[in-house]
């Protein structure tokens, strides 16, 4: 009997984005983040868990990341990419979903995720300047496609009750 090939899973992953305006200028809520390849910037993100929805997951990613509440506006876009890290034999595909909207001051006491040094605000100009220092490709993309006007509604994302309450075949 021939072997079945895994099926192939990609990462699911959600992101914050997040601009304030200071001094006339857009500037946007990033972390700086422990990672193997040393310290990275990246937007408020992080995997989607199960028995959440992708606004469930990127409200709770944007908490325990920057300790701010955030609520999402806007859907910025679906992203595909892939990653490799030879060293450790990791081929990973993501599929990340960006949001824009707002957030609240930091939560007085609370602590910021595993990993997470410390949160920045930083303009397009900083952001372009850092490109070797960004997670991935998506930390500028997914801003210049904000800044770009390319948003859709909330709504485009559509969440099944199935994913809080599995649907049993008899």
């Amino acid at each position: 009997m021939p072997r079945m090939a895994e099926r192939w899973k990609p990462s699911v992953t959600v992101a914050a984005i997040i601009e304030r305006k200071a001094d006339g200028a857009s500037q946007f809520l990033l972390v700086e983040e422990h990672t193997p390849e040393g310290l990275m910037l990246n937007n408020p993100a992080g995997h989607l868990d199960p028995e959440e929805s992708p606004l469930q997951g990127v409200v709770r990613e944007a908490l325990e990341e920057t300790a701010r509440v955030f609520t999402p506006q806007r859907l910025v876009g679906v992203y595909l990419s892939r990653f490799q890290r030879p060293s450790r034999g990791e081929d990973v595909t993501y599929l990340r979903f960006a949001f824009a909207g707002t957030c609240s001051e930091p939560e007085p006491g609370r602590a910021l995720d595993t990993g997470i040094v410390r949160t920045l605000w930083m303009t397009l100009d900083e952001l372009r300047a850092s490109r070797s220092r960004h997670r991935s490709a998506h930390v500028l993309r997914c801003i210049e496609d904000f800044l770009a006007g390319k948003t859709y509604p909330l709504d485009a994302i559509t969440t099944d009750a199935t994913v809080y309450v599995p649907e049993i075949k008899r």
